[in-house]
């Protein structure tokens, strides 16, 4: 079996019988690691280099033309037929679909676990990022602090509706851990850890978050995902 898409003469697929992942360690790229360590999906991983600019190369760009990680290439997309996706919050869509995991199937629950994802996505990961930026890297060597301190702020809001959602529950759907709690975790993670903003944004008030946090970097598959190419790898 080959795969006929450009994305394979640059990064060529050892395993093309499985479904392939094209991504980093990131908070939105550990997403779809764990996603596929939770569900037990064979796939073959392949490392982007984002810092080498690798996501910009034309094969990568044939594969994603927004140029950013993650993206997979699934041989056996829906109905047979080969799919090509990026952005986060659709592949964990998707592979939730895929294998009937992740998400519910009574459709309230399943709009309301999608509304969640949406909010990380156009929320916590534009805020977050942003505190990095202006916390960690190039941005913390600006004088003027108050770019910080609103995407700061902003954050500090952003944790509080999720320790109030987290208030008497377990996951962000209750009992049943799910797609949402995957798009939160790698972010969460890098707030208080790679970003160095623990402190800044008052992390530890946040008890029902921490509570939270810790049920999720307790799962085994987690902690598989967080580590996906992290190094190249095909097994």
């Amino acid at each position: 079996m080959t795969l006929d898409h450009p994305i394979f003469a640059r990064w060529p697929a050892r395993h093309p019988d499985r479904l392939q992942l094209f991504s980093l360690p990131t908070p939105n790229g550990v997403k779809i690691g764990i996603m596929l360590e939770e569900t037990g999906l064979t796939y073959e991983a392949h490392r982007i280099d984002i810092m080498a600019d690798e996501s910009r190369e034309p094969a990568f760009l044939a594969l994603n033309p927004n140029g950013k990680i993650p993206a997979i290439y699934d041989p056996d997309g829906p109905s047979g037929a080969p799919l090509a996706l990026f952005e986060s919050g659709a592949i964990l869509l998707y592979l939730a679909d895929k294998t009937g995991r992740f998400i519910s199937s009574d459709p309230n629950t399943r709009y309301e676990t999608i509304q969640w994802v949406m909010w990380q996505m156009g929320g916590v990961g534009p805020m977050f990022g942003q505190v990095g930026f202006f916390n960690k890297f190039a941005g913390k060597d600006y004088k003027d602090k108050r770019p910080r301190d609103r995407y700061a702020t902003e954050s500090v809001r952003l944790l509080g509706v999720l320790d109030n959602r987290l208030a008497g529950r377990d996951w962000v759907m209750g009992a049943d851990y799910s797609i949402a709690d995957i798009s939160l975790l790698g972010w969460v993670r890098n707030l208080i850890g790679f970003y160095e903003a623990r402190e800044l944004v008052g992390f530890d008030r946040f008890l029902h978050v921490q509570a939270w946090f810790n049920r999720g970097l307790a799962r085994p598959a987690v902690q598989r995902g967080l580590e996906v190419t992290a190094t190249n790898r095909g097994e």
